[in-house]
């Protein structure tokens, strides 16, 4: 039985609009949703769990495949009597999101792929996903949230972006965050699967993203059939939280394909 996953639900239940459901990426919670909700909320439903292991949800130690984090959501889902959306995701989020394509296609009304990867991991990414997973238990959040910050988030971002994002990676339990890393380490590769979307999508990176690099963008963008690439200036890895403006305009884009 999947755990109960926490959740934020904002938004008119009537909205003839499909909701919108958003992905949040690791370390982080459903409050790096913050502004997209806020954007987005007084028209339609918008749906922000926290995955299991992350925010408030129940943390199962060991290994968590990302099949079982989209079964999770579907079932949230199931239970908020939500059977088709409009469904976004952020880094890890993003791949959320193309498992959650892969697996229930029907349920997708549009996509929203931000500064994520297709691609398999490689031998090497998944000695250093388990690696990372090995200290995050050992150590805790706080030196990889120190390390990791301006990665994240650009070194010119503004302090309480900066701030907020430290504060979610710090307060994301290591064993959730570990089991996560496990199960992305040996995710399937999603390049073929890309090529078979048959819903709008927007692919959004910052353009001083550094993990995921605006020609890996691109490369999503090539091979999607019906999509739109935004490439959001000053941010990194977040562009949602560090240019909220540019990032809202281009997923108001996407839902008015929809």
């Amino acid at each position: 039985m999947a755990p109960f996953l926490a959740y934020g639900d904002s938004g008119p239940r009537a909205s003839t609009a499909p909701p919108l459901v958003l992905i949040h990426g690791h370390p982080f919670d459903r409050t790096m949703w913050a502004p997209q909700v806020a954007a987005f909320s007084p028209d339609r439903r918008v749906v922000t769990p926290d995955l299991r292991g992350y925010g408030a949800s129940p943390v199962v130690p060991g290994t968590t495949p990302f099949a079982v984090l989209v079964e999770d959501v579907a079932a949230l889902l199931d239970d908020l009597r939500i059977p088709e959306f409009v469904l976004g995701g952020l880094s890890m989020g993003g791949q959320i999101a193309m498992e959650f394509h892969r697996l229930f296609p029907g349920r997708v009304r549009g996509l929203l792929l931000a500064d994520t990867s297709p691609a398999a991991e490689t031998p090497a990414g998944r000695k250093s996903r388990n690696a990372t997973a090995d200290r995050l238990l050992r150590e805790g959040m706080a030196g990889y949230a120190e390390e990791v910050l301006y990665g994240m988030v650009a070194p010119y971002a503004r302090p309480e972006v900066a701030a907020h994002v430290h504060r979610m990676m710090t307060g994301t339990p290591p064993e959730g965050a570990a089991a996560a890393l496990r199960g992305r380490a040996e995710r399937p590769d999603y390049r073929e699967l890309l090529t078979r979307v048959g819903v709008p999508t927007l692919v959004v990176v910052g353009e001083d993203d550094g993990f995921t690099p605006v020609a890996e963008a691109q490369a999503m963008h090539e091979a999607l059939p019906d999509s739109v690439l935004r490439v959001v200036r000053g941010a990194a890895h977040l562009p949602n939280l560090e240019r909220p403006a540019d990032f809202n305009e281009a997923v108001a884009g996407l839902l008015a394909r929809v």
